[in-house]
This record gives C-alpha cells, sequence and structure tokens, in this order.
C-alpha cells in the first residue's frame, strides 16, 4: 500500500529528534522541513549531490558532512578524449562544509585545499559553481515555472530515516573553464540533476539509483527510479516527470543488470516502466576501511522505453541521458 501524498509543509523530526510520522510520504516540491538533523553527534547523514550531463561532458559535484566526516567532491569527465578533473576530500573531523537546515534554505559550501564549491538559489533555478586544480564549473540548473520534483521520506525505524528530494530534468545553462579553455554548455542538451538528503541511516546499506533527463517526441522527460534500500519501508524513489509534471511509482522496480557486463542494457522494470539504460562510461570508486567502507559503481548511458501512467496513457522515450548505480556503503 502506498504512503500518503505530502501536500503541506511538515518538520521531518519531532522535538525529541525522532522521526515525525506525519512527515512519511512523498510529495511533489521539496515540503518537508529538515533543521532537526545535524543536531548532536550520532549518525545523521546530510549531502547536496548535483550530476550535469552534457553531449561533451559529465560533471558531478558533492558537500557532505556525515556526522565523523566532511565528503566533497568535484569530477570532470570529457567523454571524447576521456580526460578527467578530479578532486575528492575527506575531512575528519568534518570541516569546511556548509549546508543549509533545510533544502533552499540557504546556500551550500565547501572549502578545502584545492576545492571550492558555491551552490546558491538564484532566480530562474541554482547556481554551481566549483574549482579544483585545472578546472572552473559555473553552471545554472533552471528551474522552469511549474516544474515538480520528488520528495521522499523514508522510514526504516523511529531513529533510523531519510528525507531524500530527486529533482530530475533541470535544463542546465553555462560554462566550464578546462585547463584555460572555456566550453560553453549546449544549451537545450544539457541537463542537471539533484540529490539532495537529509537523515539518519543505519551502518550498513545498499542501493539503486538511476535518473535520465531529455527532451524526446517532442516533450521534456526526467525519469527517477531506486531500488533495494527502501525496501520494507512502503516508501519508495521512483517517478517519471513529463513536461514537469511528477507522475510518483508506488512500487518497487526490478533492476536487472550485471555489473561483470555494465555495457550489456540494464534492464529496470515495474509499476507502468519499461526501460532500457545502455552505458558508455563507469566511474568506480571503492574505499574499504573495514569499518567505514563505500562502493560506488556509477555508469553514464542512454535511457530508452515507455511509461504507462494511472489512466493508461503510454509515453515513449528514447536517449534519456544519465546514469545508474550500484551501491554499498558501511558508514
Amino acid at each position: 500500500m502506498s504512503l500518503p501524498e505530502l501536500t503541506a509543509p511538515v518538520s521531518l523530526t519531532r522535538s525529541d529528534g525522532r522521526l515525525n510520522p506525519a512527515a512519511v510520504g512523498w510529495a511533489r516540491q521539496p515540503l518537508v522541513e529538515t533543521a532537526g538533523i545535524g543536531r548532536g553527534r550520532g549518525r545523521n547523514k546530510r549531502w547536496e549531490y548535483w550530476g550535469v550531463v552534457t553531449p561533451t561532458h559529465l560533471l558531478g559535484v558533492t558537500v557532505s558532512h556525515v556526522d565523523y566526516a566532511a565528503v566533497h567532491e568535484v569530477w570532470i569527465h570529457e567523454i571524447d578524449s576521456g580526460r578527467e578533473w578530479h578532486r575528492q576530500a575527506t575531512l575528519v573531523p568534518p570541516r569546511g562544509a556548509t549546508l543549509p537546515t533545510t533544502l533552499g534554505a540557504g546556500p551550500t559550501r565547501a572549502r578545502t585545499r584545492g576545492l571550492e564549491v558555491d551552490i546558491d538559489e538564484v532566480e530562474g533555478g541554482t547556481r554551481l559553481r566549483a574549482r579544483i586544480d585545472g578546472a572552473v564549473i559555473d553552471v545554472v540548473a533552471q528551474l522552469p515555472p511549474g516544474h515538480e520534483r520528488l520528495a521522499v521520506v523514508v522510514p526504516w525505524s523511529e531513529t533510523r530515516f531519510q528525507y531524500t528530494v530527486k529533482d530530475v530534468a533541470r535544463p542546465a545553462s553555462g560554462h566550464l573553464v578546462l585547463d584555460g579553455r572555456r566550453v560553453d554548455l549546449s544549451e537545450g542538451a544539457s541537463w542537471a540533476v539533484l540529490d539532495h538528503g537529509r537523515g539518519r541511516w543505519p551502518h550498513d546499506i545498499r542501493w539503486n539509483w538511476g535518473a535520465g533527463s531529455g527532451s524526446t517526441h517532442g516533450r521534456t522527460i526526467g525519469l527517477q527510479v531506486g531500488g533495494r534500500w527502501t525496501e520494507g519501508t512502503g516508501s519508495t524513489e521512483n517517478a517519471m516527470v513529463i513536461d514537469g509534471r511528477l507522475h510518483h511509482i508506488p512500487v518497487e522496480l526490478d533492476f536487472d543488470y550485471d555489473l561483470e557486463r555494465w555495457r550489456q542494457p540494464w534492464r529496470i522494470t515495474g509499476g507502468g516502466l519499461e526501460a532500457s539504460f545502455t552505458a558508455f562510461h563507469r566511474k568506480a570508486t571503492h574505499t574499504d576501511l573495514k569499518l567505514l567502507a563505500s562502493h560506488t559503481d556509477q555508469c553514464f548511458g542512454h535511457w530508452s522505453g515507455t511509461f504507462t501512467d494511472d489512466e493508461g496513457r503510454v509515453t515513449p522515450f528514447v536517449d534519456l541521458v544519465g546514469w545508474c548505480e550500484e551501491v554499498h556503503n558501511r558508514w
């Protein structure tokens, strides 16, 4: 049975810091207030991740605070040449991170040696700026009028829960500077995706996440799929955004793929979605410190398929650009 749609602002936590039952559900906009996450020490996890895909480059920008550490990353991949500009910093104890108490309530900042990130809400969207050795990012993720964003609260228990906003198909504009060479983003073919997270997680967790954005058959389509981590909670983070309108998929999806053969098509199906993902690049990051570990295989490629909504309308899509990943964290 699917969880309710939230239609009014609500606090994620109660005064004692435990999960507020009234926040459990999904919404079309980021209605959940999360100031209670980050107070004190414990299992608090806070992050902003922006992924940007263009015909020529793949970008990833992360600012995070996971209680015992701040983990920041800026990554740029040039598709044709295979060149990369990359800087990751793990700071223990955590420092150099500024994150808003609630999405949109203030700026996001990361500062450490060799890495600077600034994320600000501006008129018409969100501005992403980052600087590492040899590379500068200055991109605006446009927010079209009426654009809907999937917001979901995932409840494992009163003390373990996550609020996520997955915002797909945001048109991107701006430029990069790579070793002194300016690269303007191709407008109309460049897309930004947000993963906003606030919560308190179990120590050991696995998940799949996939996102795709593009214009196809005269429509703007965003695909958002996830799995494993939501199983048994009643919540799902699955949706299609069609011309800015969000269609929530309230069931767990089936992910059929083989990381050993990651270039072969992945199949993600269920809830009216029949999707195929074909990857052209794999970004693998594996760190194992025994008690703390992170294993991420993020594959970039194209999505094609169909989505049938609750009223039986079929929406085809071809060559949405994005990614699909498998992650295992002990954190």
